[in-house]
């Protein structure tokens, strides 16, 4: 996979020199660099090995003004060249660019003792030994130390032997399937429009694929791309590109701008970073405290909140919540780098543990949980990863196109991960189309709450044989998807823990049960009916013998209305459910001869008083045995 070197050192130490030396290129193509002679802007050049192939090279500049630029160089590298005049020494921007190489995780590199040609050689071994002892306890400790001339050329072929042997000893791990390039430049070229260029940090892309630009939702189409100066079809991770965009103009680009295919990242205004203080750092970092957050190629204001500390002193090591201004794209274990507001300088740097996340708040009733899962994280093995963050979403779900930005697991190890983990019940996917899953531990407290949900309607609506299956969703799952909600309620089918008959769900032990006096008043209920045959009795009439009121009396009706016991044919009036069948009966009989029946002819067929027969002729229509026409009732066709 393609290496990718950057320089790093104090203003005026010649690493634009050096690298114009090694390679031919001169990095200052601004006039306003020429003029004044120091690197304003990131330069890119490239080192010609000796198997055919080709090193990027991002020169970044110095001067302790464009630190910025600085750090937008050095996010993509793989190993650095730090740069110190023989002359000169350590000096300010010599300590700040090692501290901000070390805060981006930058593993390994060397240093190139530049003016050699300038100094005698006591006091280069006095240098020498310097550097080496400015370099103690950092990622450089121990890393060679070349003197060199770019102007003699003294040490430059052993500089380019190092580079070689980096280039076949480093391997950079880059995810292959999650292009993203992170936008360094962005200007037009006459005949082709508006160019980015950035260096690849994974993934990969070819001519003619859909992009996305973060954050936003602009989209775009390659038209061309070129790498170490030459046209190419496909760039890969790891390269210096720089790559034409149809469509866009260069005022709808700017640096810190992330090209990606479109639905692959997720711009948040909130992140859980891993937040270390440097040691150098001159007060403590507050909770509240505004800095300048810079990650890939993208500085923006944020601030700082620490869920467990009131402050991170010099030195520790803590949970962090970002909360930007601007939203932000990133993915697990991206490094930042922060710096204080006023006065600028680098303050501490951090590892990116959730990129798509929303404000913690202690009054969230999973608070501690995902501020342990959150801690965890930093430190977590993939599987862990995955098991994490699945349990930090909660009751929401998280996707599969989260998960691949939250976990930084290639999409086959993805799968596999949670395959294995939804085979051991830890989490399930409660939505194929949109892959989405939630933990196990959820689904079990879920489908808890749903059972208790349901027996306390049985407590509530003990006569009631369940609840209608939407009640479930319009109650106790308002606030879940409604795709979850299916799925929990399926779980529980499965598992015999409710049951449904119909649209009716219940508990599968719930049996419809009445108290002694309720087992009394049904009794009394249906005998008065029964006997009263197709004349039913007044209900109050029933009732107050009982010392029973209509309202006390409602449930046990509606047992006996839904068990078809008793027909109710409006308020008040209920017929004995044989007493309907024979009025059914007698009704079709009448039919079997006339073509139409009206409330006379009902009368003469029943016998019934002008208070039963409308009730009833209403209650057939109702019922579909009759169809109104006008004033006459006709047989419901089918019937």
């Amino acid at each position: 996979m393609p290496v990718v070197l950057g320089t790093a050192g104090h203003i005026d130490h010649g690493k634009t020199t050096l690298v114009k030396a090694l390679t031919g290129i001169d990095c200052d193509r601004l006039e306003e660099e020429k003029k004044r002679g120091i690197t304003i802007e990131l330069g890119f050049a490239f080192f010609d090995l000796p198997d055919g192939g080709r090193m990027g090279i991002v020169d970044v500049p110095g001067h302790e003004r464009f630190v910025k630029n600085m750090v937008a160089g050095a996010s993509g590298i793989d190993f650095v060249m730090l740069v110190i005049a023989a002359d000169e020494g350590v000096m300010p921007q010599t300590r700040e660019h090692l501290e901000i190489c070390s805060l981006l995780g930058i593993p390994t590199g060397f240093v190139a003792l530049t003016k050699v040609d300038m100094v005698d050689e006591e006091w280069l071994a006095l240098v020498q030994e310097d550097v080496a002892n400015f370099l103690a306890g950092s990622f450089l400790e121990g890393a060679p130390i070349f003197p060199v001339s770019s102007h003699t050329g003294q040490g430059l072929e052993a500089i380019r032997q190092h580079i070689a042997r980096m280039d076949k000893e480093l391997a950079p791990q880059r995810r292959s399937d999650l292009f993203r390039l992170p936008v360094d430049r962005v200007f037009t070229m006459r005949g082709h429009g508006t160019v980015v260029t950035g260096t690849m940090i994974s993934g990969s892309v070819s001519v003619g694929t859909d992009v996305q630009l973060y954050p936003g939702d602009r989209m775009t189409k390659v038209r061309g791309l070129q790498s170490h100066g030459g046209t190419v079809d496909v760039a890969p991770a790891g390269r210096r590109t720089a790559m034409n965009l149809h469509g866009l103009e260069v005022a709808d680009v700017e640096r810190g701008n992330v090209v990606a295919l479109p639905g692959a990242l997720f711009a948040s205004h909130t992140w859980h970073v891993e937040l270390m203080c440097l040691s150098s750092a001159p007060t403590p970092l507050k909770n509240r405290t505004e800095v300048h957050v810079h990650h890939g190629s993208r500085e923006t204001l944020a601030r700082l909140y620490f869920p467990d500390r009131d402050k991170l002193m010099p030195g520790e090591t803590a949970l962090c919540e970002m909360r930007f201004a601007d939203p932000m794209v990133g993915v697990y274990g991206d490094r930042c780098v922060v710096r204080s507001f006023s006065p600028l300088r680098t303050v501490a740097g951090g590892k990116l543990l959730h990129p798509n996340a929303t404000p913690l708040r202690k009054k969230h009733p999973r608070y501690a949980e995902i501020l342990e899962a959150l801690q965890r994280l930093g430190k977590a093995k993939p599987e862990e990863r995955i098991r994490l963050h699945v349990g930090i979403a909660a009751e929401g779900g998280v996707s599969f196109r989260e998960l691949c930005i939250l976990t930084d697991i290639e999409t086959k190890a993805l799968d596999k991960g949670l395959a294995l983990l939804g085979g051991r019940q830890e989490l399930a996917c409660f939505d194929k189309e949109e892959r989405m899953y939630v933990a196990g531990n959820i689904m079990d407290e879920l489908s808890d709450g749903a059972v208790t949900f349901v027996a306390d309607y049985h407590r509530r609506e003990p006569l009631k044989p369940g609840m209608a299956r939407g009640m479930l969703t319009s109650g106790w799952g308002r606030r879940l998807a409604p795709k979850l909600v299916h799925f929990i309620v399926e779980r529980l089918l499965k598992q015999g823990r409710l049951v449904v008959e119909g649209d009716v769900l219940r508990l599968a032990d719930h049996k419809v049960s009445l108290a002694a006096d309720q087992e009394g008043l049904r009794k009394a209920l249906l005998e008065a009916h029964a006997s009263a045959g197709i004349t039913p009795p007044n209900l109050k009439d029933v009732l107050e013998p009982l010392s029973v009121d209509a309202k006390e009396a409602a449930p046990v009706l509606r047992l006996l209305e839904t068990s078809g016991e008793l027909v109710k044919v409006k308020d008040g009036m209920y017929f004995h459910g044989a007493a309907m069948e024979q009025l059914v009966g007698m009704v079709r009989g009448y039919f079997a001869t006339h073509e139409d029946l009206g409330p006379n002819e009902f009368r003469d067929l029943t016998g019934l008083s002008r208070k039963y027969l409308i009730p009833l002729l209403e209650y057939f229509d109702k019922a579909k045995v009759t169809i109104r026409v006008g004033d006459r009732r006709k047989l419901r066709g089918g019937q």
